[in-house]
C-alpha cells in the first residue's frame, strides 16, 4: 500500500546551496547531515567548473563518483554518503 505524501512548499532562497539547507531543515535532518550534505554539493559543483547543478546531468554525477572512488580513493561509505547527498539535491530540492 502506497502513502500519500504532501507535496514540498515552494523554496524560498535564491542560492542553490541556502535552497539545499532550506530543504534539510523543512524536512527535520539532522545538522551534521545538513554539513555533509552541503560539503558534498558544494564539492560537485566546483568539481565541474561552478556550473549551476541544473544544467548538470546523470553524466557529470557519475563523472564526480567515478573521479572520488578512483582518484581520491574514498572509502564505500565516503562514497555513499556523496551519492545520498546529490541524489537528495537532485530529488528534493531541484526536483528533477
Amino acid at each position: 500500500m502506497k502513502t500519500a505524501t504532501a507535496p514540498l512548499p515552494p523554496l524560498r532562497s535564491v542560492k542553490v546551496l541556502d535552497q539545499l539547507r532550506e530543504r534539510i531543515r523543512y524536512l527535520h535532518y539532522s545538522l551534521r547531515t545538513e554539513q555533509a550534505y552541503v560539503n558534498w554539493v558544494r564539492a560537485f559543483i566546483r568539481f565541474h567548473g561552478v556550473r549551476h547543478p541544473a544544467t548538470l546531468g546523470s553524466s557529470e554525477v557519475e563523472a564526480f563518483l567515478s573521479w572520488l572512488a578512483n582518484e581520491r580513493k574514498v572509502s564505500v561509505s565516503t562514497h555513499r554518503q556523496a551519492l545520498a547527498a546529490l541524489l537528495f539535491f537532485y530529488g528534493k530540492v531541484l526536483c528533477t
